[in-house]
């Protein structure tokens, strides 16, 4: 640990060893950035306006909403060890269906996938509550981690914490976070600067609030999705964005080791500004990419449209609506267009020959195909943009 006076916090006993109690925010010292970082914070306000303009046009289709959010989900996931990717959850629920993790504990899905479904689960759910007016609370805290854990088979947790702070102490490595009776106290100040703004930008604040989360780690399992997630819902909140197209997990799961060690510079040595310029950093960078991820899904729709719309062709009709369905089966296929069998083949068939759908199983019978072109924007790595 550094110096003591340097310690946003204090170290309380507790046994044979000691808890860290965080201060409440904002910090006791005023936070001080060079130009560079005012440049950078003007910048991710820029890209967040941006992204948030592709959510307008009312023609623009499902895949972005859903493909975008689901890349999230999908990288929130892996920071916590899922290996997941898009075949193997849309190939769930072409045969599963989409199912509420609120509603049921889906036998067929494996521990990651489940962990997906839930964070899409919960983060759509919490843009529903916010939407109808509701702030952010300890009650809303506690659905949102209920629809994130509900589930999930053998979830490293207490089996009585789901949707209720822990119960025993939880360490990260040797860093012991505030024990259970310490964390109401804790949350309390914590929603209530949520609620009342704090005395700077509100992108700085939502990630001071990012850290005083995940330092108090109030949950027995789940905290630090349900933190990512709730950057989302403050963002929202806030009006920087109008739909949660942004994937800011992917640039901590880039840089896991910067973001775990800017967090803990906090707690030892009170280093804000370090936390806070490589938090506003990776909001600027993934606005940035989600907007032109995004323009190249909207521009790869109007090319199918030019190529194929206004066909009456079976082969023509899916491929303009790949983008509502971009993961399929001929038996799916059938029932969209309302066709035949054999024609629904043919024109699965066609498309293959196109070039715009591949078969992703490698079988002789029950293929399931995926809109190659768009799986290639989604997929592409982030060090392309």
């Amino acid at each position: 640990m550094g110096d003591a006076n340097e310690v946003p916090g204090a170290y309380i006993s507790y046994g044979k060893t000691s808890y860290f109690k965080p201060d409440p925010l904002p910090p006791e010292s005023e936070l001080a950035f060079d130009a560079e970082f005012y440049t950078t914070l003007s910048e991710a306000t820029f890209w967040l306006g941006k992204l948030s303009g592709f959510s307008q046009p009312v023609d623009f289709a499902p895949v972005l909403y859903t493909s975008l959010l689901r890349k999230e989900a999908m990288e929130s996931a892996e920071i916590e060890g899922a290996e997941i990717n898009y075949n193997a959850l849309y190939s769930h629920e072409t045969h599963a269906g989409v199912q509420s993790a609120a509603e049921t504990a889906d036998p067929t899905a494996t521990k990651d996938i489940r962990e997906v479904l839930n964070y899409e689960d919960a983060l759509e759910w919490g843009i529903t509550r916010i939407e109808r007016g509701e702030e952010v609370s300890i009650d809303l805290l506690h659905s949102l981690h209920e629809r994130l854990l509900t589930g999930v088979p053998d979830a490293r947790r207490e089996t009585d914490t789901i949707g209720a702070f822990k119960t025993q102490p939880n360490h990260l490595g040797e860093f012991l976070p505030p024990v259970p009776g310490a964390v109401d106290g804790l949350i309390d100040a914590l929603v209530t600067y949520i609620r009342t703004g704090g005395q700077y930008h509100p992108l700085i604040d939502i990630a001071l609030v990012h850290y005083q989360f995940e330092t108090i780690h109030p949950y027995g399992d789940g905290n630090g999705r349900l933190g990512r997630l709730l950057i989302t819902l403050q963002l929202y909140e806030q009006g920087y964005l109008d739909t949660p197209t942004l994937y800011l997990s992917e640039y901590f799961n880039r840089f896991k080791s910067t973001y775990v060690d800017r967090l803990q510079g906090v707690r030892e040595r009170a280093e804000w500004e370090r936390w806070v310029t490589f938090f506003v950093t990776g909001l600027r960078h993934q606005a940035e990419e989600s907007v032109l991820r995004s323009a190249e899904l909207r521009d790869l729709q109007q090319r199918y449209v030019e190529q194929y719309g206004g066909d009456a062709r079976a082969d023509a009709r899916l491929a303009c609506a790949l983008f509502e369905q971009p993961y399929l089966t001929a038996s799916l296929v059938e029932e969209q267009l309302d066709v035949s069998g054999p024609t629904a083949y043919r024109a699965i068939d066609q498309l293959v020959a196109d070039g715009v759908l591949e078969e992703t199983t490698g079988n002789e019978r029950n293929k399931e195909y995926r809109a190659a072109e768009i799986f290639d924007v989604l997929e592409k790595p982030p060090e392309t943009y």
